[in-house]
């Protein structure tokens, strides 16, 4: 999945719900390629050239940082210890822990099957989550479609309420676009990562 698809959902809640906010975008897009070129393998190359994008941020004045992929985990877990004086969120941190909050039947679905396979660990032990693959979600963001796109995320979201969900979250920061549509067609809360996370740093950098 394009990192750029990250960027245009954290601008636009950050504009929507903390405009007064100073916000950059530090991208490194061969990152992703990079790390599949290699099987995923998290080696010394990987850290330094996450933490170089952590510095970079730091030294520009960033009061905290918010990273967009998964992927990186425990390279941005060694952000966190390195530059401990500031917020450092993983991407799925804030929504994982709203999510433990709301508490009840989490519906959590994806447009990129990997993404089923390693976002359910990060929820804390006993939550009652389902997991739905949107399929052809992905494809019709790629090609533009944004139509298909949030219609395939909605059908998922009415199989998972029909499954007893009441909570729905959408795991992918590409699929924010989709949340008005999954809540008007439900009626249920929706929770989004760019949303949580937003939240979560207002919170801790202003409280």
């Amino acid at each position: 999945m394009s990192p750029t698809h990250s960027i245009a959902p954290v601008n636009e809640e950050m504009a929507r719900s903390w405009p007064e906010a100073l916000r950059m975008n530090v991208l490194d897009d061969s990152l992703s390629a990079d790390l599949a070129s290699v099987s995923g393998v998290l080696d010394a190359v990987m850290y330094a050239r996450v933490m170089k994008l952590a510095n970079y941020a730091v030294d520009a004045g960033a009061e905290a940082i918010f990273f967009t992929c998964s992927a990186f985990g425990p390279c941005l877990e060694a952000v966190a210890r390195a530059h401990s004086r500031i917020p450092v969120l993983k991407p799925n941190e804030a929504m994982v822990q709203q999510a433990a909050d709301v508490g009840g039947r989490i519906g959590l679905i994806a447009s990129f099957a990997s993404t089923l396979t390693t976002i359910p660990a990060e929820f804390q032990d006993g939550t009652d989550l389902h997991c739905a693959l949107a399929a052809g979600a992905l494809e019709a963001l790629h090609r533009g479609d944004i139509a298909a796109h949030e219609q395939a995320i909605v059908e998922s979201a009415r199989a998972l309420a029909k499954a007893g969900c009441s909570t729905i979250a959408l795991a992918q920061f590409s699929m924010a676009r989709a949340a008005p549509a999954v809540q008007q067609a439900l009626g249920l809360p929706v929770l989004t990562t760019p949303a949580s996370a937003v939240r979560l740093l207002k919170k801790r950098l202003q409280g």
